[in-house]
């Protein structure tokens, strides 16, 4: 039994990494990381548990989970963090009261109880549809293993579980969930006569075992959602018209100076020796950075840089940078020095790629809320003035 849920653990991790590693370049998983302290929620549910012990083995009782001898109520709280959109742990309490069917007799059935458990949580909706912020609906297969205790009886054992749990989202921070799951104890916890007995139980036939379906409320706390974060390729692609038009105009110019050139090379007359060249005007390029940061978030973004670089030394021109930050994060004040460190450090690449520091004026334009997805504002822009 330890082995199956190991290995249902396993599959769900590698899950998650195929659906986010084959679907990269889509927005839709570029999500920031949040801190320790994000992401973390409490729930409180009403529990309908139906039990069956070892001791019933052999005695033919229904099994309907409605029957009195089988059912009881119960109640559960947990505490968990989701670390990616996807993935996440929570600690589980549930218990109260419970049933050792040893007879259809459901006064000689009752016992306290209480069951702890520490359990993986899957988000099927955010791994298989992408994370988005507004989605009602998550399924949320889990499964866990932790120790439960029969308080009538004073009896431990190990207990496993594996679930579907069901959330529905009422505001940013309040969800209702429906939690329906499968417990299996490796020994016998209800500590009654049975020949049956095993110190750990070989199948399911012979272990202690109940369902539940639980309905309740979870609270987010604190931050409750994701950052989107730049994708890079998806940038690159939408300034790639851009370089396109740049690339177009380089060449179209390089005819039109060989044709002058040829033009003064044969002209005998000495009026004809000074021509004047139309200077060359590029569209901006825009590198981007992550939140909060003014360290360039993919070097690939310098190539585009590095077009308008060699076009500002061929004419020995003047180059402007402009630095942003999203104006929904932060203080004014911070975006303002925020925006300068990220011109600053674009206008540090430039000289490196030959551009005379002399040539770079840098411009802190701070928070602005421009561009859609809101990500984009997090930039810097390189333009031949």
């Amino acid at each position: 039994m330890k082995k199956l849920f190991m290995m249902l653990a396993l599959a769900g991790v590698s899950v998650a990494g195929m659906a986010q590693t084959s679907e990269t370049p889509e927005l839709k998983y570029s999500v920031a990381t949040n801190s320790f302290w994000s992401n973390w929620f409490i729930s409180a549910d009403v529990a309908y548990g139906a039990f069956y012990s070892n001791e019933e083995d052999g005695k033919g009782y229904s099994k309907s989970p409605f029957k009195d001898f089988r059912r009881n109520l119960g109640a559960s709280v947990a505490i968990g963090k989701w670390f990616t959109p996807g993935i996440g742990l929570r600690t589980k309490v549930n218990g109260i009261w419970g049933r050792n069917v040893i007879s259809e007799d459901a006064s000689t059935n009752a016992f306290k109880y209480w069951n702890a458990q520490e359990q993986v949580l899957f988000n099927l909706s955010n791994l298989f549809c992408g994370y988005k912020e507004s989605r009602v609906w998550n399924i949320i297969p889990y499964a866990g293993t932790g120790l439960m205790r029969n308080c009538t009886e004073n009896e431990y054992a190990h207990v496993y579980s594996a679930g579907l749990l069901n959330t529905w989202k009422l505001s940013k921070h309040l969800a209702v969930n429906l939690d329906l799951s499968f417990n299996i104890s490796d020994d016998d916890i209800s500590n009654a006569a049975s020949t049956t007995h095993n110190d750990y139980a070989t199948t399911i036939g012979n272990a202690d075992r109940y369902f539940t379906a639980e309905v309740g409320l979870t609270y987010n706390l604190g931050k409750a959602t994701w950052n989107k974060t730049p994708d890079v390729d998806a940038l690159k692609a939408l300034s790639q018209s851009q370089i396109d038009a740049l690339n177009a105009q380089l060449a179209d110019e390089e005819a039109e100076n060989a044709r002058l050139k040829k033009m003064i090379a044969d002209h005998k007359c000495p009026e004809a020796k000074t021509i004047t060249v139309k200077e060359v005007t590029a569209a901006p390029v825009s590198v981007f950075f992550n939140l909060g940061k003014s360290k360039i978030a993919s070097r690939k973004d310098l190539q585009n840089v590095q077009e308008l670089a060699n076009v500002a030394k061929d004419k020995d021109a003047k180059i402007v940078v402009t630095g942003y930050a999203d104006s929904k994060t932060g203080s004014a004040n911070f975006n303002q020095k925020l925006s300068q460190k990220r011109a600053d450090t674009v206008k540090a690449e430039l000289v490196k790629m030959g551009v005379k520091e002399s040539n770079i004026q840098t411009v802190a334009a701070g928070g602005v809320n421009t561009l859609n997805p809101f990500s984009y504002n997090r930039r810097a822009t390189v333009e031949i003035k």
